[in-house]
């Protein structure tokens, strides 16, 4: 059964936190793609504060292919499959196939694919396994590049849409040899078969779970569709997020009627703990356990042993 559409309480938020998605997460969106960000985030059940969910835009200055992606990370996509009730984590490492043949300056290590398993419930009760691989050359992000570089030249054509002048980019030296090297200002050089296990699971996910997760994509399985102009847009979101305290927060709702608070994760057990302490009424009492499910869910995952000094003021 798909319960994602139970939990509203996650992505109910007020004016001034959508105007907060709206300048930080959301700010490479137009009115129709915010609407449309924020309607698929109520429907996951996700956090854009806590970047489980979030709005890419390609090809910004070019209306003709303008598009808008929707991506999570590997975390958004295991919670909304955790809250089916039927889903389960391989308890072994994902499975990587080597060649030595293939390692190079596009494959250091010389990564063919990554296999992952999760289970899934079916409605008797027996666990299935369910397979996704991901391949080195399908998701790595390889650039291509030639001996002594590239230089931009003016076409002496302008975007029509912004004005600014297009260029092009040809070789330095003429006659140039290609040479395929793996982009490593990203995750990709620290930790690659991190990178691409997360996307391996990411379609074991989606193929377990399609009613909830169809139309979301693990940032990673992007990396190599990205332009190094977007790749810096979505770190400039990061970095954003951080300043606000969205990327260790997690949201609550502390009075009925009330918008939703980030509260850093040093301080949940105080804040909600003196919180819980100021109701006197059980029905209240009640109303801030059923509204904040979610929220103490996840508060028990990250700080099992405050959530457990919660449970017991509670």
């Amino acid at each position: 059964m798909n319960n994602v559409a139970t939990l509203p309480t996650q992505t109910t938020m007020s004016s001034s936190q959508l105007a907060l998605v709206r300048k930080t997460v959301a700010s490479d969106c137009n009115e129709d793609e915010f609407n449309l960000f924020m309607a698929a985030a109520r429907s996951a059940g996700l956090d854009p504060f806590r970047k489980q969910i979030s709005p890419l835009v390609f090809s910004k200055d070019d209306p003709a292919k303008r598009k808008m992606s929707i991506i999570t990370t590997i975390d958004g996509l295991r919670v909304v499959a955790a809250r089916s009730g039927r889903y389960r984590p391989d308890d072994d490492e994902p499975d990587f196939t080597y060649d030595a043949g293939e390692k190079g300056p596009a494959n250091p290590l010389g990564i063919v694919r990554a296999k992952v398993r999760i289970y899934t419930q079916d409605d008797r009760g027996a666990w299935h396994p369910v397979i996704g691989v991901a391949y080195w050359t399908e998701f790595a992000p390889i650039k291509m590049d030639v001996e002594g570089g590239f230089d931009w030249i003016d076409t002496g054509e302008t975007w029509p849409d912004s004005g600014k002048p297009k260029k092009r980019k040809v070789p330095r030296v003429e006659g140039a040899a290609t040479v395929a090297t793996l982009d490593v200002g990203g995750n990709w050089g620290r930790m690659p078969r991190v990178m691409l296990a997360k996307c391996a699971e990411a379609q074991a996910l989606r193929k377990a779970f399609p009613d909830d997760l169809s139309g979301l994509y693990e940032a990673s399985e992007f990396d190599q569709a990205l332009l190094p102009s977007e790749a810096v847009a979505i770190e400039n979101r990061d970095q954003r997020l951080a300043r606000i305290g969205g990327a260790t927060g997690i949201m609550f709702q502390m009075f009925p009627n009330a918008p939703l608070e980030s509260v850093p994760l040093g301080r949940a057990h105080d804040k909600l703990a003196e919180r819980v302490s100021e109701i006197g009424d059980r029905k209240m009492l009640q109303w801030f356990e059923d509204a904040n499910r979610v929220p103490l869910q996840e508060f028990w995952a990250r700080a099992p042993g405050d959530a457990l000094a919660l449970k017991k003021v509670i």
